[in-house]
């Protein structure tokens, strides 16, 4: 598990990868409400999370390429920047009992996607350029309707919190109608509606607080009791049929235990390691309590128990690939982590995490090899970035270890730095390559943004 400081980028395919990282140089962490955090990135909850979400995407019509992201942060929030991610707060997936509360909330916020919610403030955007910039969250809403990096580079400069919660904020009536086709979406994915009351009634009494003291959800998806009555008559008045979600359930479990495992502490986690589902996901809960109490061998002896329960895992691989890695068994977590990309071959988080293990046993060119297939599947990751960097200076590519630190900087938002590691490296690469254009985007980015303070 790898917890950023900065943002991960959402994937944006309608203009190219190098106009994209222009972008990302000029972007910084967006949270609801504004207020200092991050993303945790670990290939095992981003899965569960995925299999939780699939019956509210595939009967929403988004489909499997939606991506769910945990977000660093203990309050209660949800929300949606684009129509490639749903991002979902750490301390509200600590307060949902069970997957179809989970599933509600992803089906409402899969809603604001598909009524257009999104798309519709673009409609809004001169009166909201004027509020003291828009932020990342409206630069990329742009780049994604626009495919212009210039313009949303533009707009992402001179980011404040209040611009980000305006632009943020949903309506009374986008909410009603995210209600309506959230519950649709449950029921017609066979998925028990009930699980929106409940998340409803999580929140009761907190339009009567004080704005300071409201959770961020309030903020940013105002509750009525028209909107509580409503979703309850729909309920009362339902007669479909619910399927069974043991799949489902034991998802949501694993990802709730993994996530609490390493932002809980370990005594908490020993103490309540018996109330897991299954056996496997109790060792595994262990197993990362073990590991930040620096016991390896118990760490190493609890994977190994949960991977004789489920043998063909590749994320339970990639745990146990991260606890020899961080307690020095440099050539055993290889293995490890080969056996979970031959499990899972496309998933970057595993591959980024077999390359900094051949590359902490002295593999460098097989290190390299692994990084930039990684890169390739996703280039928002700075710790990936920095390992690539790394590799890159180990096997004498100069150039590109300068290119991949600049956007390690740019991803964080420091500029600066970026600039200084991005005009190395155009100097030393290859001019008119594609590396060299990246190169040049992130100076440019730099200078404008230079150039508006």
């Amino acid at each position: 598990m790898i917890f950023h400081r900065e943002t991960a980028l959402p994937s944006i395919h309608t203009f190219r990868l190098s106009a994209a990282l222009l972008l990302s140089a000029v972007l910084v962490l967006v949270t609801l409400p504004a207020r200092a955090a991050g993303l945790i990135r670990d290939p095992d909850i981003e899965f569960a999370l995925t299999k939780v979400a699939e019956p509210i995407l595939l009967a929403s019509g988004l489909g499997p390429g939606v991506r769910i992201i945990l977000v660093n942060d203990r309050s209660l929030n949800a929300f949606v920047i684009d129509s490639q991610h749903i991002y979902i707060h750490l301390g509200l997936l600590n307060r949902l009992d069970k997957p179809e509360m989970l599933q509600a909330v992803i089906a409402h916020e899969a809603a604001h996607i598909t009524n257009g919610h999104i798309t519709r403030r673009h409609l809004n955007l001169d009166s909201a350029r004027n509020a003291a910039g828009l932020g990342m969250a409206l630069a990329l809403a742009v780049a994604a309707a626009t495919g212009s990096a210039d313009a949303a580079a533009g707009l992402a400069l001179g980011t404040q919190s209040a611009a980000q919660r305006n632009f943020l904020a949903h309506t009374r009536a986008e909410e009603a109608a995210a209600d309506q086709s959230g519950v649709r979406y449950m029921a017609r994915g066979g998925v028990d509606p009930r699980g929106a009351v409940a998340v409803h009634q999580l929140f009761r009494g907190q339009e009567l607080l004080n704005v300071s003291r409201q959770d961020p959800y309030i903020r940013s998806h105002p509750l009525t009791r028209d909107r509580v009555r409503a979703m309850q008559n729909f309920v009362d008045g339902y007669t479909g049929e619910v399927k069974p979600q043991a799949e489902a359930q034991y998802w949501f479990a694993r990802a709730r235990g993994k996530a609490s495992a390493f932002t809980r502490s370990p005594k908490w986690t020993l103490q309540r390691s018996k109330e897991s589902p299954t056996e496997d996901i109790r060792a595994m809960r262990e197993a990362v309590a073990y590991l930040r109490l620096s016991d390896a061998s118990r760490a190493v002896s609890r994977i190994n128990q949960a991977l004789e329960l489920r043998p063909n895992d590749a994320f339970y691989y990639e745990l146990k690939g991260q606890i020899l890695l961080e307690t020095r068994q440099f050539s055993a977590a290889v293995d490890a982590y080969e056996r979970s990309v031959e499990l899972a071959p496309r998933n970057a988080l595993n591959l980024a995490g077999y390359g900094r293990a051949l590359m902490a046993a002295g593999r460098d060119k097989e290190a390299l090899d692994a990084l930039e297939r990684a890169r390739a599947r996703d280039f928002r990751d700075a710790r990936l970035l920095r390992d690539l960097g790394q590799a890159y200076a180990k096997n004498g590519q100069n150039g590109m270890a300068s290119l991949s630190t600049a956007e390690r900087y740019a991803l964080q938002g420091r500029l600066k730095d970026a600039e200084i590691h991005a005009r190395r490296a155009s100097g030393l690469l290859p001019r008119g390559s594609s590396a060299w254009r990246r190169a040049e985007d992130i100076m440019i980015a730099a200078e404008r943004t230079g150039k508006r303070r």
